[in-house]
């Protein structure tokens, strides 16, 4: 491919990932604003929400996975020239009865944690702040659902600039009730949920009036449309759990060890999940621009779209790597000031470098599957180097030899480049069947 094709296409894909990178460090740092308080609090808030976080967010995850899938089958049938609009009154009713079952998933887990025999001082917060994060399901279903289907028009620049404002917001939010202000008294962690619940239907309802600011919409009823969400967005969902799992496991099976192995494991997450957002958001475009293409059977674009984001995003990342790798003892100490803390997590950040290249790969490549409507192939990997390998490899290392939370990282290394190399090989072998012959832009 020549430079000019190379910057052309990753141009175009730009165009909808820079404003979902600023949206999606946006949402990041909203979590990373909660940990920040959190961590200036104390350290059991830290640690508290760092596992009330890792059991909800197993639970949500498994709604905002499917609610992934709109933009990528909207993206398809616009590229069959078929009507999307339509599909908005339906995307809003799926959401929001995902938000019912999933609330309600939660409120039943709050009763279980008695049994996990957590820390005794920190059961108490950890109820508090999943009561009202179940609550607050609604709010942030209804965002998820109306940014994916404003992505599917390349619609990007407003919806993500609310996300930025909420950053401002939470913080806001956060100093104010969880420190306490005026005649409002310090809440701790009930601060943290209620500005979160504010937070999140802030965002929900105003992309709502946006999109009928922007757009006329008409009713419609098609079941077939869920069946494609269910179809396309089932492995997203599985895989996402699977994934989230994987991590937040981590995380209470560290809590149970010690409350400040589950605070490290959120603080690492915190700050890799936000270099995450990048390639994410490169993820997202390749979903849309290869789900148009691969809707109008424009396999040369496919193609194209596919390396040169599969390229931004090992590039970006290993960039990140460089700077996990020289800098880890200051940005740990940028969310916390407790020592004890701050040297468990510097070592780990010298594997967490590794990991972000195949990190940045492996999202790259789900995006190009969602592009393509092939999403098993994401569930299966994903089980595979996470549940297979990962958790029993990691308990291992982390109980066997004594390495604890260090022990669970190296098994995720070793996982994240067995995850890339399934996908690499099936994603070459997908590639080479595509008839070349039905391009409508010929090289």
């Amino acid at each position: 491919m020549s430079r000019m094709k190379f910057r052309h296409y990753a141009k175009e894909l730009l165009n909808i990932a820079l404003p979902i990178i600023m949206g999606n460090l946006g949402f990041i740092l909203i979590g990373a604003g909660d940990v920040l308080i959190a961590g200036r609090h104390s350290t059991d808030t830290l640690a508290a929400i760092s596992i009330a976080t890792a059991i909800t967010n197993c639970i949500q995850t498994f709604g905002i996975g499917l609610i992934a899938s709109v933009s990528p089958l909207l993206s398809n049938y616009r590229g069959e020239r078929k009507s999307a609009k339509k599909y908005f009154y339906p995307t809003i009713r799926f959401s929001m009865l995902l938000g019912i079952i999933i609330m309600f998933g939660v409120l039943a887990t709050i009763p279980l944690i008695d049994l996990i025999k957590f820390e005794p001082k920190l059961v108490p917060m950890i109820k508090e702040y999943m009561f009202v994060t179940a609550f607050a399901t609604f709010g942030g279903y209804l965002h998820a659902a109306l940014k994916e289907f404003l992505q599917a028009f390349e619609i990007v620049l407003v919806p993500n600039l609310v996300t930025v404002f909420s950053v401002f917001l939470n913080i806001a939010l956060n100093i104010i009730l969880v420190f306490g202000f005026g005649p409002i008294p310090s809440l701790g962690v009930l601060g943290l949920a209620i500005a979160s619940f504010i937070v999140r239907y802030f965002m929900g309802i105003f992309l709502l009036i946006y999109c009928f600011k922007i757009m006329k919409f008409r009713d419609y009823r098609e079941f077939d449309y869920y069946k494609n969400l269910m179809k396309i967005g089932m492995p997203i969902s599985i895989a996402i759990i699977i994934e989230f799992i994987a991590f937040n496991c981590v995380a209470i099976i560290m809590g149970k060890v010690a409350g400040i192995y589950a605070a490290a494991q959120n603080l690492i997450c915190t700050m890799t999940t936000i270099s995450f957002m990048v390639p994410f958001a490169i993820s997202n475009a390749i979903a849309v621009k290869v789900g148009f293409a691969n809707g109008a059977e424009n396999y040369y674009d496919l193609k194209r779209y596919s390396f040169v984001g599969l390229v931004m995003s090992v590039g970006f990342m290993l960039c990140s790597s460089i700077i996990f790798a020289n800098y880890p003892r200051f940005l740990t100490g940028l969310f916390t000031i407790d020592q004890n803390l701050i040297d468990i997590c510097v070592p780990i950040l010298y594997i967490v470098a590794a990991f972000q290249v195949f990190d940045g790969l492996q999202v790259a490549l789900s995006g190009i599957f969602k592009g393509m409507k092939q999403t098993n192939i994401v569930l299966i990997s994903n089980f595979t180097a996470y549940w297979v390998l990962f958790i029993p490899l990691g308990c291992y290392l982390a109980f066997h030899y004594d390495m604890k939370l260090k022990g669970f990282w190296i098994g995720l290394l070793i996982a994240a480049i067995t995850l890339c190399s399934i996908m690499l090989a099936v994603l070459t072998k997908t590639l080479k069947n595509l008839k070349t012959s039905k391009c409508t832009i010929q090289s």
